[in-house]
């Protein structure tokens, strides 16, 4: 029969094990454990931080991703629209926006990209997750930080974590998430590409079906990109029909390759109107920022290879160059 302490010993030994580092933080913040690749990472050594106060400035959320999706607050999202929950009795207090507290912390849960601060004093991009720790009764008992170098996320397949991108993004808020991004890329060198996506047959359905049937269509496809996107990527739209993707793919071909694999996803999207099945198609523009760009020359290039994929005949991919290819691959194969 093994007893506590060796258990503990156990769990140690089992997180010291992992690439990623792993801070456990109880209910006041104070570290309970700093694996061994927390340590690497940061440049902390677990004897100066167990039973102390996790340091304040150990991350900074990146612009490119806003505010930090802090557990236990109300998060600054639309109205929830969704299903209603039944079976289960939620009162007031267990709502946020109207759906289950622990919806709002899935929301936090999911990776977002962080400035990490070594404690020698530079700053590395990471990708984190802050997940709460709770007992078999609900109770909080702490929180668990889980960071990985931001260079390494090319290792986490596409959709990974599912719809990790925040959907139904506006313009404006899509803008400001470029901004920041290209800020990141000019400061940090985090990777900056750019895929303009327009749905082929949108136009067409907005003039024969009607604005209803053409907004419809654009939510199941924007759901059907983001189910194939990586946790640091971001997907809004732009114009009437048109979406921007913000990727860090650490090549041009890599970008390349990512695009062609959305419009793949885009020609999977089951999109139906009183009973037809509409088939789907999208031509994409792809553009990587490379040295003396500007954010505003990064869009204008990759709206005009995104039209010459449409020129082309649709369902393309084309690269800043403007050389189009016709998209290609199955999605399901990645």
């Amino acid at each position: 029969m093994v007893d506590s302490a060796t258990r503990i010993e156990m769990l140690g030994a089992t997180l010291d094990l992992l690439d990623e580092g792993v801070a456990l933080l109880d209910a006041h913040s104070l570290v309970v454990y700093w694996n061994d690749a927390a340590a690497a990472l940061t440049g902390h050594r677990r004897m100066n931080l167990l039973s102390r106060v996790c340091p304040a400035d150990l991350y900074e959320i990146a612009e490119s991703h806003g505010t930090e999706p802090v557990l236990g607050a109300t998060p600054p999202k639309e109205e929830y629209t969704g299903p209603k929950y039944s079976g289960q009795l939620y009162t007031q207090k267990h709502l946020v926006n109207g759906r289950p507290e622990d919806s709002a912390e899935d929301e936090a849960a999911k990776p977002i990209l962080v400035q990490m601060k070594h404690h020698l004093g530079h700053s590395f991009p990471a990708m984190l997750r802050k997940l709460p720790l709770r007992d078999s009764f609900g109770k909080r008992l702490g929180t668990v930080l889980i960071f990985r170098p931001a260079e390494e996320i090319d290792e986490i397949p596409h959709g990974e974590t599912g719809e990790a991108a925040v959907l139904h993004r506006s313009q404006p808020e899509t803008e400001e998430r470029l901004e920041g991004a290209f800020h990141e890329w000019k400061t940090n060198g985090t990777k900056f590409g750019l895929l303009w996506i327009t749905v082929d047959q949108a136009a067409q359905m907005r003039r024969t079906h009607g604005r209803d049937a053409c907004e419809a269509m654009l939510k199941i496809v924007e759901h059907r990109l983001a189910q194939a996107l990586r946790p640091s990527e971001i997907i809004g739209r732009w114009g009437n029909d048109e979406f921007l993707v913000l990727s860090h793919e650490r090549t041009l071909d890599m970008l390349m390759e990512h695009a062609h694999h959305l419009a793949g996803m885009t020609r999977t999207a089951d999109f139906r109107w009183w009973g037809d099945r509409i088939s789907l198609t999208a031509s994409i523009g792809a553009i990587q920022a490379a040295s003396g760009d500007t954010l505003s020359r990064l869009m204008l290039e990759a709206q005009q290879a995104m039209h010459a994929s449409v020129y082309a005949g649709g369902n393309h991919v084309t690269h800043g160059s403007g050389h189009s290819v016709p998209a290609k691959g199955d999605p399901c194969s990645r």
